[in-house]
């Protein structure tokens, strides 16, 4: 029996085409439709009665897919889907969601379940096998972050390689010459989340471009190693005057170790944090490039809605495949120089 992937290996076009021609519910070029009805025709193919009804059925529920260790929070995961369900229902829309680690699976239920309308995957990697899965089905999906291998998806994500470029150049714009740059944790950076790898070109790339003295130090999200790179990395004579710190999610053991070595903020080390929350420094004040979590959120919901053919008032319509946010510095970041002059 012919399925939709065998039609669309004979029409030459992704699956979620096949798919968007016999529903309807995109602009698809005349050209692209009678190439799907040819091969529709050819090999004999039938969608499922079920499948038709489901997708012509709304659940107006979105799935908001978030793998999740038990045991392990993480702060960003929840401001997002806090976020994201407050935007998913200015559209009329609710939220489940999918916490399971093993996503394939996960995105398969969910696509021939009839759950949901659309997914929003969030924890994207480099090449996601559950965005691979999504595209496959011609399921309606956004990302929250961007894959390498699947381009026809849409998504949104905030340019975290020009941040850190931006963070490190804006560092060494305020005199400092010794720079370290702790990354995202190894454990994401082994996995290729995208924010990871993005961050670790942006270092590159600003120390490619500047005199300084930057080092790229691998985070983690075990406390006790990142206390040991942390104090090998201050140990380090002449000191660095300066840390650029893309791994938030410890920030608190973070500041704390560094208190410990005696050092202080920012007279001796000054801190610039990259995707940091708006409200999450428990009245600090560093200077930072701060995650719109708001605007990311509310993008993602569009783009997801989108992907269904029809805008926010139900009307046809295409939203923009992609939405990628120039980073800035937040309001009245001031990076202190060092208080004594680098050679």
């Amino acid at each position: 029996m012919a399925t939709i992937k065998d039609v669309a290996q004979r029409a030459g076009v992704s699956p979620s085409t096949v798919s968007y021609v016999l529903s309807g519910t995109r602009k698809i070029s005349e050209d692209t439709r009678t190439a799907v009805r040819a091969a529709v025709e050819e090999l004999g193919y039938h969608p499922r009665a079920s499948a038709r009804t489901l997708r012509s059925a709304r659940s107006h529920v979105l799935a908001l897919a978030v793998p999740r260790v038990p045991g392990k929070y993480r702060g960003a995961d929840g401001a997002f889907a806090i976020d994201i369900s407050d935007a998913a229902r200015g559209h009329g829309y609710d939220v489940v969601l999918i916490t399971d680690t093993d996503g394939v699976p996960a995105m398969h239920r969910v696509a021939g379940s009839g759950m949901a309308d659309a997914a929003v995957l969030m924890a994207v990697e480099e090449r996601d096998p559950r965005a691979a899965a999504l595209r496959e089905s011609g399921f309606p999906a956004a990302l929250l972050g961007r894959t390498e291998g699947d381009p026809g998806l849409p998504w949104v994500d905030l340019d975290w390689e020009a941040s850190v470029a931006l963070a490190l150049r804006e560092t060494v714009a305020a005199g400092h010459r010794r720079i370290v740059f702790l990354s995202s944790a190894d454990h994401e950076i082994a996995s290729r989340r995208g924010y990871a790898l993005h961050g670790l070109a942006g270092a590159r790339r600003a120390a490619r471009g500047s005199t300084a003295d930057i080092r790229v130090v691998p985070s983690s999200a075990e406390p006790g190693k990142l206390a040991r790179t942390l104090r090998e990395a201050l140990a380090v004579r002449p000191a660095p005057t300066a840390l650029v710190v893309q791994h938030l999610v410890l920030l608190p053991h973070l500041l704390d170790e560094i208190s410990a070595t005696g050092t202080r903020v920012p007279e001796d080390l000054a801190i610039v944090l990259v995707g940091s929350f708006p409200d999450g420094l428990g009245g600090r004040t560093l200077p930072r490039i701060e995650l719109p979590v708001t605007e990311m959120s509310a993008a993602v919901v569009r783009l997801a809605i989108g992907a269904l053919g029809t805008d926010a008032s139900g009307r046809p319509g295409e939203q923009p495949p992609h939405h990628l946010i120039t980073p800035r510095m937040a309001t009245g970041s001031v990076i202190r120089p060092p208080s004594e002059p680098s050679s």
